[in-house]
This record gives structure tokens, C-alpha cells and sequence, in this order.
């Protein structure tokens, strides 16, 4: 699965779960665009990283049993000078490559 489509993925579930308005596991997994089996692949990670995620079958939803927050930021940009000598320590290691 590629990155970023995986932290989209678990940005969108973040929000449904916590807003309780994923539907039934189905519904849920065709939001996500997963098979049912994915679904639950993704949950078992979150909960293994702490998420309390439960299923109410009169509600119909996925929900927090506690407050949970997940937060996934990326940022993609290009470097100043400046910065690029303070994470290489001054040395361009691309002119040797060219």
C-alpha cells in the first residue's frame, strides 16, 4: 500500500470512528474503499497502537469506548539552503552524483 494513501486511509477512519458514523463493517469498508478483511486488519494495527475501537450492533457504528486522537501530518516541501546544510552538515551529497 502506498504511504500516503495509508495515512489518508487512517485519517479518514479517525474520523468516522470518532464522529460515530461508520455504518455497519460493510458500510465502513466501502467508505474506505477495503474489503471487509482489510477493515479489520487496519483496526487490529490501531488497536495494537493503543486505539480503544469498539463496534455497537445496535448503533450500527465504530466508536472510541474513550477519548482517542489520532493526528498524521506530512509535510512536503523544499528545503532552503540553510536548512539543507544544517541536515547535511554543509556537504551536498548530490554534486558527486551529477
Amino acid at each position: 500500500m502506498k504511504v500516503f494513501e495509508y495515512l489518508d486511509r487512517i485519517s479518514m477512519m479517525h474520523k468516522l470512528v470518532s464522529r460515530q458514523i461508520t455504518g455497519t463493517p460493510e458500510e465502513f469498508a466501502g467508505q474506505l474503499g477495503v474489503s471487509r478483511t482489510s477493515l479489520y486488519e487496519l483496526i487490529d494495527e490501531l488497536r495494537s497502537r493503543g486505539a480503544p475501537i469498539a463496534y455497537s450492533k445496535s448503533a450500527k457504528t465504530f466508536f472510541y469506548r474513550q477519548p482517542y486522537d489520532i493526528s498524521v501530518t506530512c509535510l512536503l516541501r523544499p528545503l532552503t539552503v540553510k536548512e539543507e546544510k544544517e541536515s547535511v552538515g554543509g556537504i551536498n551529497i548530490f554534486s558527486k552524483i551529477l
